[in-house]
């Protein structure tokens, strides 16, 4: 096949000559000087091949077209640092224009060049179903759209049905209800909460087309056929940007042209035996919860009410009363604090893949009609904690950002089947304050003794039994500080827990130390705290506070890669035609 496709010729660039060089898996071009000898070579690979057209073609900023017989464009992925604290590679529409020796030549390029591209990218959308959030963020969405997203489907010859949203879960009740078939994906114009929508639909029709009820948390679920895409275009982009490691329009759209396919975990939560969301970056209860309730209050102020929110919970000064149950996942598959980072090609996400789904020779017979059920690990033996908790998170990625470039558990993984638990107990609000503050820094914010992590594949949380009594001993200011102290150490001796006190008697001190020091504020953290917390989901609160959550391996699959570093980039397999990447 290869001999088939493969051409070599001497082809023009301007006024230098180059030999231009296509086999099976790569389109290369190496300029030549007047002694035929070699220069400067630009190797891509055929799978990041955007396009090509004949003539002298324009597509960004804005389409242009000049018919020459001789000539030919050629577009394709460019790569450059993201730069603003992005940790991922910004793609750019790369244009390159040969002229040839004469009409003949011209169009056996070009076919050489398009046939190479249907047989070596077989897995690119050809019609997408388009959600456009006409509100979300700034308002942009169909700009952004229309001005540099629809020039590259169009490009790429994808066909695309557009649905411009004019309430909310539009998106998510039209997968629920209307045919898809044709489709290959859907796309979503806007931010993590149009995200949720597509994310809920195509679950939700999958389980209703397989017969299977998602309110049963014992159920494994069936993984969605259709890919989503992101076109980041929100007010919070963060599982564009933990996928993909930029927030950048165009970026997004060229992995969803090139039919990059990235499987991602996805939490369920139930109540009563009853599903009520599912989530992909954060469920957080205390004060991810409270930051969430107060910014409610306050939508008018925009973005910034997360700040102003944010300081008047840390001002609160709250900790709630809980019972944390989990099912730990296997040590020796993966640690929260093994340091690792899951980027593209990550290592631990393929051998998931392998132990998810044992009867799958490959990833593209994982969502075919004949899928067979996702295999069930040993059930293993729970651990429960209780105590009071600064917070209570569980997060089936990093959940990075802008603002926390390595995320709320920096070596969690996209696509390994489980979640990291990080529990943040009682402590002075100085010590919480620094355990907030390394979220936006590179040092380690579990590396803390009232914080620990734990990675997992459920967690239970619910109320303590005499949680009424507890409140009936902290509405009297006089219980004493040694009533303080047994209560904290009786938190700190948990089953199982990563960790310890290393001596009772110095934890016994510095128990004693954070609870004398406790009330050093007033105002705000004077007042009468409630005695519950909310559960804060991707950005929803939800109605309940004692909750089940599961985490289903690789159920759905978006058009990304991971994550790319510098290293990556330059990685390149000759059989795959993919870009290599490692966990580090």
């Amino acid at each position: 096949m290869e001999t088939d496709l493969g051409l070599e010729s001497s082809l023009w660039v301007g006024n230098k000559r180059h030999r231009a060089v296509l086999t099976g898996w790569h389109f290369k071009w190496t300029e030549v000087d007047k002694k035929n000898r070699d220069k400067k070579t630009v190797s891509v690979p055929v799978s990041e091949v955007v396009g090509v057209e004949q003539g002298r073609v324009e597509i960004l900023p804005r389409k242009s077209t000049e018919d020459t017989d001789k000539d030919f464009t050629v577009f394709y992925v460019k790569r450059s640092s993201g730069g603003g604290g992005s940790h991922g590679l910004l793609w750019t529409l790369g244009r390159i224009q040969f002229s040839c020796p004469s009409r003949v030549l011209r169009d056996q390029w070009t076919k050489h060049l398009r046939t190479a591209l249907k047989t070596h990218s077989p897995v690119r959308p050809h019609r997408l179903l388009v959600f456009i959030n006409p509100f979300g963020g700034k308002g942009k969405g169909r700009d952004i759209y229309h001005s540099l997203v629809a020039p590259l489907f169009e490009l790429a010859g994808i066909s695309s049905h557009v649905i411009v949203t004019e309430r909310a879960n539009q998106a998510r009740d039209h997968l629920l209800k209307k045919d898809l078939t044709g489709f290959d994906g859907v796309v979503c114009v806007g931010g993590d909460g149009m995200f949720s929508e597509l994310l809920h639909g195509l679950i939700g029709r999958t389980q209703q087309e397989a017969g299977l009820c998602e309110n049963d948390p014992a159920v494994s679920l069936k993984p969605c056929p259709l890919h989503i895409g992101i076109i980041p275009a929100g007010s919070t982009d963060c599982v564009c940007y933990a996928t993909v490691g930029v927030i950048d329009p165009v970026t997004s759209a060229l992995h969803i042209v090139i039919g990059d396919s990235q499987p991602l975990d996805v939490c369920s939560v139930h109540h009563a035996s009853a599903l009520v969301r599912y989530s992909v970056s954060l469920v957080g209860y205390g004060f991810y919860g409270d930051v969430l309730a107060e910014s409610e209050k306050h939508r008018w102020m925009g973005p910034l009410r997360y700040d102003y929110s944010g300081t008047v919970v840390y001002l609160s000064n709250r900790s709630y009363a809980g019972v944390v149950e989990y099912l730990p996942a296997d040590p020796l598959l993966s640690s929260p604090r093994d340091k690792t980072r899951c980027l593209s090609g990550c290592s631990v996400c393929s051998r998931s893949t392998e132990r998810l789904f044992p009867q799958c020779a490959d990833s593209g017979s994982l969502y075919s009609s004949h899928f067979s059920q996702l295999s069930t690990d040993s059930e293993g033996e729970w651990v429960s904690v209780e105590g009071r908790f600064r917070c209570v998170s569980l997060t089936c990625m990093s959940s990075s950002c802008a603002r926390s470039p390595l995320g709320l558990s920096p070596s969690a993984h996209l696509a390994d089947g489980t979640g990291d638990l990080i529990l943040v107990w009682d402590t002075h609000p100085l010590a919480f304050l620094k355990f907030l503050y390394r979220h936006t820094s590179t040092q380690d914010q579990f590396d803390l003794p009232f914080v620990e992590v734990h990675r997992v594949k459920a967690v239970r949380f619910s109320l303590p039994k005499n949680r009424d009594d507890d409140e009936e001993e902290e509405a009297g200011a006089s219980a004493g500080t040694d009533e303080e102290e047994r209560g904290y150490i009786d938190t700190m001796s948990r089953v199982d827990s990563q960790q310890h006190l290393a001596d009772v008697a110095t934890g016994r001190e510095k128990a004693s130390k954070q609870k004398s020091a406790a009330p050093f504020l007033c105002g705000l953290c004077c007042s009468k705290a409630p005695s519950v917390s909310v559960w804060n989901c991707d950005g929803e609160i939800l109605p309940f506070t004692e909750i089940l959550c599961k985490v289903h391996g690789q159920l759905v699959r978006l058009y990304a890669r991971g994550i790319e570093d510098g290293a990556a980039v330059h990685s390149c397999s000759p059989e795959a035609g993919e870009s290599k990447g490692r966990c580090i």
